[in-house]
């Protein structure tokens, strides 16, 4: 039994160390929005899965060119907060409200944040393509892959809830799954921008480490 409490708690704490440790993964992609929505730009989200802010002053962004010297700054956010989704939307500050409007109508939530990324040879391919995340050094951060988007609707995002990275997105968003719903003034595009219900909340460390405590305890108490 107490090898078997042992076991538990370091696994537990290995996938707590992990998350803890995780910064910003591409949580959402949307590379058929510039044809097939009436935002016409393409979008992704990315989520700070850590348990502090990360700062993203000077990041970049490409895609399957896989180049930091070919990605382009990503603009009007500087940092996100732990636990937060921001989404990053091809445009300048008119595609932003134009996207805040189609999906949210009247009623965007008041927390949410919206940046932009523009230049030549970042477009995301609805035909299949990728999504690097650079640091301001240079240093990849995230990266997914994923193939052809739906070619009439509705049009559902690729949906990486749970965190991928470096990895292949075929999982497709659909209604009510990880916040997904219907935009509001255009129900055949499907998404959750602004929302990853399957990522924990900061405070959800927190309940792991307690929950290592007790099983410490429990561990001293039948080694006694």
């Amino acid at each position: 039994m107490k090898n078997s409490l042992r076991y538990i708690a370091a696994a537990v704490l290995a996938a707590t160390s992990f998350a803890a440790s995780a910064a910003v993964t591409i949580t959402e992609v949307a590379p058929w929005s510039s044809g097939n929505s009436p935002v016409g730009a393409d979008w992704f989200e990315l989520t700070n899965t850590g348990s502090s802010a990360v700062n993203i002053t000077g990041w970049k962004v490409d895609d399957n060119s896989n180049s930091f010297a070919s990605a382009v700054a990503l603009n009007g956010i500087a940092s996100i907060a732990a636990g937060q989704s921001v989404i990053f939307v091809e445009g300048n500050a008119a595609t932003a409200d134009a996207f805040k409007s189609n999906w949210f109508g009247a009623k965007a939530p008041a927390n949410l944040t919206i940046g932009t990324y523009s230049g030549a040879g970042v477009g995301l391919s609805s035909g299949g393509d990728a999504v690097n995340i650079y640091n301001a050094a240079g240093a990849l951060q995230a990266n997914v892959t994923f193939g052809a988007s739906e070619s009439a609707s509705p049009f559902h995002t690729f949906d990486n809830a749970v965190g991928l990275n470096n990895s292949a997105v075929s999982k497709l968003s659909a209604v009510g799954i990880n916040g997904a719903f219907a935009a509001a003034n255009n129900p055949v595009e499907i998404g959750s921008p602004g929302s990853v219900a399957a990522v924990p909340e900061p405070e959800s460390y927190a309940m792991l480490l307690a929950g290592l405590g007790i099983i410490a305890a429990v561990a001293r108490k039948r080694q006694r």
